[in-house]
């Protein structure tokens, strides 16, 4: 994705053409992309090959799930929605992790039922759920210890979660009391010690403080794990400032700690794998100028994309067609919903926009689509993705008739 001729493209598919086929707001995806990331990827942790789960949260799109499972990945799901979901695209039971605090028993005994590879625990009360749900059924469920690290992620409050204040996983002494307490059960196997520490994760430190965390946990644990999983977080720039994260010196310190632990790795990567894959395209509906504030009103608003307004995150805005011509006022980029949180991003010397003109708002990949809604009774934007000279649409826009 990038400027031809002053012209942006997604892959071989200028913004015009596709604005002439599709209403706007609506996202759209390159596959090209997306099949990249997914190799990068899996070439930084070449030396652990860890059983990588994307995390079906940030996004969860059918025909993006089926280009990430033909990649070889598994699943890391958070709902029974989820997990029905990437059972019916096809992935693989055995390359499946269910995670998430508040399971319910019909979740839980679903899970069981199709045999995935593991559910991570996050309390006594669920693994209890589990060992009667086990007994039941006669058979042994693989389960993961989740674990509170008590670290911070040097991320956005609201998105970290491995803090003592969150509300994941055990303490350390509460997991070690509750393995005692439940190693000899013959309906449980403890498969894997699991940790997640938050997203959008810009800096290797937290991560080294987590390992830290972990090696000193499973010198004074009395089981063996096949597998630790270490969750995902791993961040994209959102900015143009080039701050990207260190994924080398990451799979260095995970590769060293397999070897020393001798354990299999699970990552559970989403937004790194699928974040900067896709645009949010919007038309300008108005211009709206006065002598203390200066607007520009797009058609997309806080239902299509809520993070600026739920997390005060900054998706860069670029012009579909570029222009020397600057303008010296200061826009604030907002949408047509009615609030006043419903605005994307406040910026100087953007280039002269006319009403109609179209925008285009980067990185919406990940926790984008997933997360809109039909505030204000307003339809669901379509999803395009773009493969080379080709469109397909993959999810289509709702029209007024669906919510009314």
């Amino acid at each position: 994705m990038n400027y031809k001729n002053s012209k942006f493209y997604v892959e071989n598919i200028s913004i015009g053409k596709l604005t002439r086929s599709f209403q706007t707001p609506f996202y759209c995806y390159s596959k090209s992309r997306l099949n990249q990331n997914i190799k990068n990827f899996n070439k930084n942790f070449e030396k652990t090959k860890p059983l990588i789960c994307f995390s079906v949260k940030s996004n969860s799109n059918s025909k993006l799930l089926k280009i990430i499972k033909n990649n070889g990945l598994g699943a890391d799901v958070v709902s029974i929605g989820e997990l029905q979901k990437v059972l019916k695209v096809g992935f693989k039971p055995n390359k499946i992790v269910f995670s998430g605090v508040g399971k319910t028993t019909s979740e839980l005994d679903f899970a069981i039922k199709k045999k995935i590879l593991l559910i991570n625990v996050e309390s006594e009360s669920e693994l209890k759920n589990i060992i009667n749900l086990s007994k039941n059924k006669k058979t042994v469920v693989n389960v993961g210890i989740r674990l509170n690290p008590n670290v911070n992620a040097q991320t956005i409050g609201k998105i970290s979660t491995g803090r003592m204040q969150d509300k994941f996983g055990l303490t350390f002494k509460d997991a070690i009391k509750i393995i005692d307490k439940y190693k000899n059960s013959n309906s449980i196997r403890f498969k894997c010690l699991s940790v997640h520490i938050g997203s959008q994760i810009l800096s290797n430190v937290p991560y080294q403080k987590m390992i830290r965390v972990v090696n000193n946990f499973l010198e004074k644990v009395s089981v063996n794990f096949e597998y630790v999983d270490f969750g995902g977080g791993m961040g994209i720039d959102y900015s143009s400032n080039k701050k990207t994260f260190d994924f080398k010196k990451l799979a260095l310190e995970i590769y060293k700690f397999s070897k020393r632990n001798e354990c299999k790795i699970i990552l559970e990567p989403g937004r790194s794998i699928i974040g900067d894959t896709a645009v949010l395209i919007s038309k300008v509906i108005y211009i709206k100028e006065s002598p203390t504030k200066d607007f520009i009103i797009l058609d997309a608003g806080m239902n299509d994309l809520i993070r600026p307004a739920l997390y005060n995150a900054k998706h860069m805005i670029i012009p579909a067609i570029k222009s020397s011509k600057k303008s010296k006022k200061e826009y604030d980029f907002v949408g047509p919903i009615c609030e006043t949180s419903d605005r994307f991003l406040k910026m100087k010397k953007f280039q002269k926009l006319n009403e109609g003109e179209i925008v285009i708002l980067k990185d919406v990949g990940a926790y984008g689509y997933v997360l809109s809604s039909n505030y204000n009774v307003r339809p669901m934007p379509k999803e395009v993705l773009v493969d080379k000279s080709k469109t397909q649409i993959i999810s289509k826009r709702q029209s007024i008739k669906d919510l009314i």
